[in-house]
């Protein structure tokens, strides 16, 4: 096997382009095996579009502290890279634009060469615990202008490590977040990646978090994903899109559905995101999609649950006592019919 890899020749872009589309095809193949498998694959359709909404600009940096396969960085360079894009510019690109961290050793040799594989020659990803830095410590020198993220969900944090936030929790997404908060520059933009759960959880953590959420970012959009956007993560996801250095006023939602359910053989494709990019760019009021300002919140909980008030209404249950005094009328009805052919016989 070595030595077929070995012979594989990468001196043309199309013959790059063709080994990093085989690279891509095998990573999401360990992404739908299940188990760990989906820390290494997010599905791209739904990547390809939060870099619309981020619309990140040539200069911007580009961010992700769970790099991962880096497959946030490898099609952020797709979007940037235009067939008559000007030397100072490709340079930028390969030098000062997408920086990345990355702590399980396969993922990191796997988003490497993932983006090598993409035209990056000199991917900027560290091999490191990004949570064990403490966010006190960020300075403006390390901050960037785009972050594309899918953080690990769960995970059980130690002491030590939760140390290093200033809202604990042993909820590893959460702690990304608020390192997330804190990366951005002034003025900067984020795309991501969370359990639905934290819109709605009760614990101080959970409420916390989006209280400062709210307050130093403008959490512009929510994009409600359906089940089965992970192929084998069991969990219920929204991408969260905000802005740094001005607080909420109001979130828009959408509540994607694409027609169908989702599976391996039925995955989300750019199609079923195209209604959500164009309502999005005026935050349009749709069937799928509804304005909550930040003021008719619950004070306390600041609940932010999905809740679609363009949602037909469903009927209301029946009671109990009258599913019985229907059934009861029923029998009755039943006996009479009976009673009167027993009499014709």
């Amino acid at each position: 096997m070595l030595e077929i890899a070995d012979n594989l020749s990468f001196n043309t872009q199309a013959q790059k382009h063709e080994l990093s589309d085989l690279y891509e095809t095998r990573i999401k193949k360990m992404g739908n095996a299940g188990r760990n498998g989906g820390e290494y694959y997010t599905p791209r359709p739904l990547i390809r579009a939060m870099i619309k909404v981020t619309d990140p600009k040539i200069g911007d940096s580009i961010y992700d502290g769970a790099a991962g396969s880096a497959g946030f960085l490898c099609e952020a360079f797709t979007y940037l890279m235009k067939p008559d894009i000007s030397a100072d510019d490709y340079g930028t690109l390969q030098r000062r634009t997408f920086y990345g961290q990355e702590k399980k050793s396969l993922a990191y040799v796997i988003g490497i060469m993932n983006m090598i594989l993409h035209g990056i020659d000199t991917p900027n990803i560290i091999h490191t615990n990004t949570l064990n830095e403490s966010v006190m410590d960020i300075q403006e020198k390390d901050r960037h202008d785009v972050i594309l993220a899918n953080p690990p969900f769960g995970g059980g944090e130690r002491r030590e490590v939760q140390q290093n936030f200033p809202i604990k929790s042993g909820e590893t997404a959460y702690l990304f977040l608020q390192h997330f908060i804190r990366k951005l520059k002034a003025g900067g933009r984020g795309a991501v990646v969370i359990k639905n759960t934290f819109l709605s959880n009760t614990d101080n953590a959970s409420v916390e978090l989006r209280r400062e959420l709210l307050a130093t970012c403008n959490l512009h959009t929510v994009l409600d994903c359906p089940g089965g956007t992970f192929q084998g993560a069991g969990v219920k996801t929204v991408v969260l899109f905000f802005e740094k250095g001005t607080k909420t006023r109001d979130v828009w939602y959408y509540q994607l559905d694409p027609g169908r359910s989702l599976g391996k053989t039925n995955p989300l494709n750019d199609d079923d995101l195209k209604e959500f990019v164009a309502l999005q760019a005026t935050r349009a009021d749709d069937p799928q999609s509804w304005i909550v300002p930040v003021a008719d919140l619950d004070a306390d909980t600041l609940d932010m649950s999905v809740k679609n008030p363009n949602a037909p209404e469903a009927e209301a249950l029946r009671s109990p006592e009258g599913i019985i005094e229907d059934m009861l009328a029923r029998d009755a009805e039943t006996a009479g019919i009976l009673q009167s052919i027993r009499g014709l016989l």
